[in-house]
């Protein structure tokens, strides 16, 4: 006959008096974790005790009852009843749920403090988050939530955000198959099919690292801290209707503008307005853009206008405003911090002193009937107004003006005022930076690249010669014997002593910033300003000089003449330069480095994704990587994507001083991958002859 399963006897519960309760010794938690105490008191006395305790009568020498209850479980929640008693907020006597064991059972209380802890389940983030959801749709405020819990205000809205991700996601979040870091980071797209399809494209990837989500759910955004954000107002944008992404989980500078091209008609529009109240002021051309290139007032006469004179207003105001700033600095001179609104005003107070100071030049009105104006945004959001360019082509000559110029004088009183310009903003003109999974060999560099970068090159080398007036010299004299003399053969030379100043047709981003191109323009506004507005005075003026003044601007306008520039040769001979004369500049520009001591990476050169290692194949920066960092750093980006593997290459390689060939002197190491057969070209394009001595592999894109 089978004997009956014995049954489970659950330990009987009743209420027992606070003040009977002693914590036990052999309670296993020794270390703070999770909810303070303070924060459990609060819930208790907000919600009241959730769980019971579990309790065992405590025995005296002979084993028998005292009518005291130690506590093996719940230790934190008694410490919590008795923060409330010590608070007056609970009575001593107060009866408390408990589960009461038997004082005489063979289980260990050890065991029981120690399973009571180690066998809960605590709860799933994404629970406590769609929890969080459910509590504000029936009715409470994120406030109240946050109140509740004791958390902030923003934590709530945190992880209320979270549950916003796509309901695919979450179930891979919950699965534990994606990071709460990874999770918090999909939130900056309420594009849940955006969301997914990043996903996929990361999933099977070793490294999906959070910053790497955001990048690829903004890669089609524009920054609020964007100067062209800035020009229009993050206010104005929303106000069209424009969306902005934010992320609440990290300092997102203000968000992205999501909506890229009604960004770009704000700013077209508001240029344009700009544009049309400057043509109120007669000029002849305006041209608008939101960013010119660099050199694009070169060729062009600038107009030396007048400052107006202060008015009587104008010195009041000025001397009140200072009067003002003195007062304010000298009350808070001992304060280690100014406070914020004496701060803001003092700010204020300065840009009113400047437009005091920096007031409009005035131009004469034929003068402005026959000039223009560049309408664009400087670097800071701000609008820049450029006035007083005049064309070659505008040029009135002096017999026209001799000839009638009462005529002139009419036709300038009664000049139409023309309407505003406005140029097309372009965000184009990037090489396509598609990884070519399909022939991943060491390829040509992209003539376009190389343009690029020996444009930068050029104007290092302009600015290392304006330091040499002595090589400048040199230079300058050379080629006039090779120009004076017969026997001698002036063809594409680098020194163009004419001087005439080349332009950068093809440019990257950015080139107008770079400290070669700051240098010389710094250098040539203080000779401007020193130079005599009439020129039938400029010959006695360069007299007057010293020679060491004169060598010095002879060697800052004989650097405009410099061409280190790289151009594709036409193969066929039919364009006006040829592949050996492109060779022949480029020996020359290496004479004149070697000659400067030219450095690109003094002169500020690093490579970065935008100007190089995102515009070249996967061996081309693998192999700036095994040449600037060595094989050790190839070997932990070698599996990466492209896009990944250049932004790794950018950090490796920001320190090294390592140069592509164009930006190398001779005699600097060389690419050894290059030197054997150039690979196929790319479909529907041509590969430039490879330039002998030094060579730089050129081909195109």
């Amino acid at each position: 006959m089978a004997s009956a399963t014995q049954k489970i006897t659950l330990a009987s519960s009743r209420d027992i008096p606070f003040n009977k309760l002693v914590l036990s010794q052999s309670n296993v938690r020794r270390i703070k974790a999770g909810v303070s105490i303070e924060e459990l008191a609060g819930s208790i006395a907000r919600r009241g005790l959730i769980q019971s305790l579990h309790v065992r009568p405590v025995l005296d020498g002979e084993g028998a009852e005292t009518g005291l209850f130690e506590v093996p479980a719940g230790g934190r929640r008694f410490r919590a009843l008795e923060l409330l008693v010590k608070q007056k907020r609970l009575n001593k006597s107060t009866p408390v749920p408990c589960v009461v064991s038997d004082a005489n059972d063979g289980i260990l209380i050890d065991e029981v403090s120690l399973a009571e802890n180690i066998e809960r389940a605590p709860l799933h983030p994404l629970d406590q988050f769609r929890a969080f959801l459910s509590l504000r749709e029936k009715g409470m405020s994120d406030e109240e939530i946050a109140a509740a819990f004791f958390v902030s205000a923003q934590v709530v809205k945190q992880r209320l955000r979270l549950t916003s991700v796509s309901p695919m996601l979450l179930d891979v979040y919950a699965g534990d198959d994606m990071t709460l870091e990874q999770l918090m980071a999909f939130t900056v797209s309420d594009d849940h099919a955006r969301q997914e399809q990043v996903w996929e494209a990361l999933q099977h990837s070793w490294q999906k690292e959070p910053y790497q989500i955001r990048r690829m759910l903004t890669e089609n955004t524009v920054r609020a801290a964007d100067r062209r954000v800035r020009f229009v107002g993050l206010e104005a944008y929303e106000t069209a209707g424009g969306a902005v992404l934010r992320d609440l989980f990290e300092d997102d500078q203000g968000g992205w503008v999501e909506d890229v091209p009604l960004l770009e008609r704000l700013v077209a529009e508001k240029l344009k307005t700009e544009a049309e109240t400057v043509a109120a002021e007669g000029w002849k051309w305006i041209e608008v853009s939101a960013d010119f290139p660099y050199g694009h007032t070169h060729g062009l006469r600038h107009l030396q206008g007048t400052v107006l004179d202060l008015t009587n207003e104008d010195h009041a105001t000025r001397q009140a405003l200072r009067d003002e700033q003195d007062r304010l600095e000298a009350e808070h001179a001992e304060a280690d911090e100014l406070p914020d609104e004496v701060d803001a005003r003092l700010g204020e107070i300065e840009e009113a002193l400047e437009a005091v100071e920096n007031r409009p030049l005035q131009y004469d009105a034929g003068e402005i009937a026959q000039a223009g104006v560049f309408v664009s945004i400087r670097h800071d959001g701000q609008l820049a107004v450029e006035r007083g360019f005049v064309r070659p082509e505008d040029e009135i000559s002096k017999e026209c003006e001799s000839r009638d110029a009462s005529q002139e004088k009419d036709d300038v009183g009664n000049t139409a005022i023309p309407a505003a310009h406005h140029t097309v903003i372009s965000v184009g003109g990037e090489v396509d930076q598609q990884e070519d999974e399909v022939d991943d060999g060491i390829k040509p560099l992209p003539d376009r690249l190389v343009t690029e970068l020996t444009a930068e090159r050029t104007l290092a080398l302009r600015n290392k010669l304006a330091d040499n007036p002595s090589i400048a010299f040199l230079a300058v004299l050379h080629k006039f014997c090779r120009d004076v003399f017969s026997r001698y053969i002036s063809f594409n030379p680098a020194m163009e002593v004419s001087v005439r100043n080349t332009g950068f047709s093809l440019q990257a981003p950015g080139l107008s910033e770079c400290p070669a191109a700051q240098a010389i323009e710094e250098c040539h506004k203080a000779w401007e300003a020193r130079l005599p507005a009439d020129e039938a005075a400029l010959w006695d003026w360069l007299v007057s000089l010293e020679g060491a003044e004169q060598a010095e601007l002879f060697a800052h306008c004989a650097a405009f003449g410099v061409n280190a520039l790289y151009e594709k040769a036409d193969r066929y001979g039919g364009g006006t330069v040829t592949a050996h004369g492109i060779q022949q500049r480029l020996t020359e520009a290496n004479r004149l480095g070697r000659a400067t001591g030219l450095d690109m990476v003094q002169a500020g050169w690093r490579p970065t994704v935008e100007n190089y290692l995102g515009r070249v194949t996967k061996a081309r920066i693998l192999e700036a990587v095994r040449e600037g960092a060595g094989e050790d750093r190839v070997q932990l980006i070698d599996h990466l994507k492209k896009d990944d593997m250049a932004r790794e290459a950018e950090r490796l390689l920001a320190d090294t001083g390592w140069l592509p060939e164009p930006l190398r002197l001779p005699g600097e190491p060389v690419d050894e991958a290059t030197e054997g057969p150039v690979a196929d070209e790319e479909p529907g394009e041509e590969v430039a002859e490879p330039v002998e001595d030094h060579a730089i592999v050129i081909a195109a894109e």
